[in-house]
């Protein structure tokens, strides 16, 4: 599905449907053509579920959930023709809200419970260094980086993130 597109000054939005809640990409056209680019939340709930074609998620597996919100955004970033992979953009930041584990009920089995935040927040970690250090090695990491746990309005979802990246223009012609 193309994505619509409406461009007002310096920001480009782009976005499906004819009365969007959000885009999925806004960029601002900086000065020099180089584009600042924001991408919208995902979750990896329903939208992981979309991108695999699971019929369910079991539980929370951030070592698949996380590269398929990044490769959700590599195919955003090539439907709108901006760039054809991640690797031609540089992120600026990532804002990671992570949600309470699913199961076991923190109430009925709170040891349980505790063992797997803390298997989450090691997975986590370990799911968005291996992307970054794997899939995009010449680039740098987000300067900024946060999570919380809170549950999110996706009830499916493990985490929702959104992110800001640069697109320098100059740095696609040295190549």
């Amino acid at each position: 599905m193309a994505f619509n597109i409406k461009k007002r000054g310096k920001l480009t939005y782009y976005y499906h449907g004819d009365h969007p809640v959000l885009s999925a990409l806004v960029t601002e056209e900086l000065p020099d053509g180089d584009l600042k680019i924001s991408f919208a939340g995902l979750t990896g709930g329903y939208s992981a579920k979309g991108v695999l074609n699971l019929d369910e998620l079991v539980s929370m597996e951030p070592e698949q959930e996380i590269p398929l919100v990044f490769k959700s955004w590599e195919a955003w970033l090539k439907e709108a023709g901006i760039c054809d992979s991640l690797k031609d953009i540089d992120f600026i930041e990532i804002h990671a809200f992570g949600c309470q584990p699913k199961s076991p009920n923190p109430l009925v089995d709170p040891l349980g419970y505790a063992a797997e935040l803390e298997r989450l927040r090691k997975a986590y970690a370990e799911a968005y260094r291996s992307f970054f250090r794997d899939y995009l090695p010449d680039n740098g990491v987000p300067a900024r980086f946060t999570v919380h746990l809170v549950d999110v309005p996706d009830k499916a979802a493990s985490y929702e993130f959104y992110g800001t990246a640069l697109y320098q223009k100059s740095l696609q012609k040295q190549g």
